[in-house]
């Protein structure tokens, strides 16, 4: 039998999800998010959430809450609403309803803290990730800007907002 449990995820348990995305990705970048994701959880700048099936981390989403750590973050963060980031799902458990399910645990918890409202951005190119995210409620465009990952590489990014 398969156990499935969403939860607010421990530095220790980011410890072993980051060190596995830094692994498979190679890329300097993911070595300097580790070290700003844990910081900003232990300053409580953000919320990791964890999907984790049978013991393994198999999803996960981050609610981002000060917007001193978000690039581009008028109209983004506030104290009332979150900026969401890092979707992840490992691809052999995709489809299968378990970030659904994250994602709904993620929800609740910021309804609980007060939020109203959440936010992300995606890239123009990414159309499968946004006809997602237009499925899970962010129809509202807000802007669009560019944003610079940690290596230089500067991306473009449309924004949308959902109410919660």
């Amino acid at each position: 039998m398969k156990e499935y449990i969403c939860k607010i995820a421990t530095v220790d348990e980011m410890e072993t999800k980051w060190n596995y995305e830094i692994k498979k990705h190679k890329s300097s970048n993911w070595k300097i998010w580790k070290t700003e994701s844990i910081e900003r959880v232990k300053n409580s700048q953000c919320v990791v959430y964890y999907g984790i099936l049978n013991g393994k981390i198999i999803c996960e989403t981050t609610a981002m809450l000060d917007k001193s750590i978000v690039q581009n973050s008028d109209e983004l963060v506030n104290d009332k609403t979150a900026y969401l980031c890092a979707f992840r799902t490992i691809e052999k458990y995709r489809c299968k309803g378990f970030f659904s399910k994250l994602f709904r645990f993620m929800i609740d918890d910021l309804k609980s803290k007060g939020y109203e409202k959440v936010t992300l951005g995606v890239e123009p190119t990414e159309t499968e990730n946004l006809k997602i995210y237009k499925h899970l409620g962010f129809n509202k465009f807000i802007k669009s800007a560019q944003e610079t990952y940690p290596n230089g590489t500067v991306i473009d990014v449309d924004y949308y907002e959902m109410e919660l």
